[in-house]
């Protein structure tokens, strides 16, 4: 028996529970872990809430991101043994992978060795975020020195690895947050420059920054009506990555904009990375390097423990952290 979030029915953080659940024997091709860390995103609470791209079927486990130690490996699995520290790639459905808990069952294509200098937390909060902003950044958008990226949410966790990123390949970062509380924490986590999106001309200052050139991609999980002043923002030949739905209210298409300078608005989930291997195996190869090397390192916003996962994703949705929040597994 292990203890496992589930949860009955959707809504808030309330509707997670902890139970004793029998996890079975790996299968083939398969893992289990024993977990010591979480890490948690913003896709297990729109799961959750029912409001995700796969729906949850209950008594539903929730989940993405675990780092702990194998226990055992079916049949099969020659990339990881037991006693290896592992953690998990976003790579399967949360409603029948997902690793909340003490024990976690995952397809052997999800789980990787992570550099031994990285703590079981920060392994927790690695995948996730890098590959998500690699995936888009790099592996489509093909991000170069000296080039502008707009990047809102920029405290997020996902944010924050963006930040990174772009300092990595010598890109210029400008960070937006709806508020200038968040800008000096912004600036020492690397973000080039800061917009307060409330409190400044979001388009004004973009072009300030960029001498009147615009950025050339945006990397967007809002979406909303604040997509009119991103493409207002962008160069000629921009992109614009929607790969969030944060905003409850419509998104609108700004065709004139899109128009005359030749925009791509493009809809990306992480899914087109961590299910295709060529693109899996390059995305890994980037992120290690730069954990590596150490310009890649994870923002730890604040830890939880297991029994407070409650208190954890009530946190989660308050938008006070800055970088990601982990779960630790006693």
């Amino acid at each position: 028996m292990a203890r496992v979030v589930r949860f009955h029915q959707t809504g808030g953080p309330e509707v997670l529970k902890i139970e004793n659940v029998d996890i079975a024997a790996p299968a083939n091709n398969e893992v289990r872990i024993q977990v010591k860390a979480l890490g948690l995103n913003r896709a297990e609470s729109m799961f959750r809430q029912g409001q995700y791209l796969e729906d949850p079927e209950f008594p539903s486990k929730l989940g993405y991101e675990a780092a702990g130690i194998v226990e055992s490996v079916g049949m099969g699995v020659s990339s990881v043994k037991p006693g290896d520290a592992v953690s998990t790639i976003p790579a399967f459905a949360q409603k029948q992978y997902g690793v909340y808990g003490d024990l976690a069952l995952v397809p052997a294509a999800a789980v990787v060795k992570h550099p031994s200098s990285l703590s079981f937390t920060d392994a927790a909060a690695v995948w996730m975020q890098y590959l998500t902003a690699y995936g888009a950044l790099i592996e489509i958008g093909k991000l170069k020195d000296g080039e502008f990226v707009l990047i809102p949410a920029a405290s997020s966790s996902v944010g924050l690895a963006a930040i990174q990123i772009a300092n990595m390949v010598g890109a210029t970062s400008i960070a937006l947050t709806r508020k200038s509380n968040k800008r000096e924490a912004l600036l020492k986590d690397g973000a080039k420059h800061v917009i307060a999106s409330e409190e400044q001309d979001l388009v004004a200052e973009t072009n300030r920054i960029t001498s009147g050139k615009g950025a050339r991609i945006v990397f967007d999980p809002v979406g909303g009506p604040t997509v009119g002043k991103l493409t207002s923002a962008m160069s000629r030949g921009g992109i614009l990555f929607l790969y969030g739905a944060l905003s409850a209210e419509p998104t609108p298409l700004p065709l004139f904009e899109v128009l005359a300078k030749t925009l791509t608005i493009r809809g990306y989930v992480l899914f087109e990375i961590t299910q295709d291997p060529a693109r899996l195996e390059h995305g890994k190869q980037f992120v290690n390097e730069g954990l590596a090397s150490g310009k890649l390192k994870p923002v730890i916003a604040k830890t939880f423990s297991l029994d407070q996962i409650v208190d954890a994703h009530r946190y989660l949705e308050s938008n006070q952290q800055i970088g990601k929040i982990v779960v630790t597994v006693p």
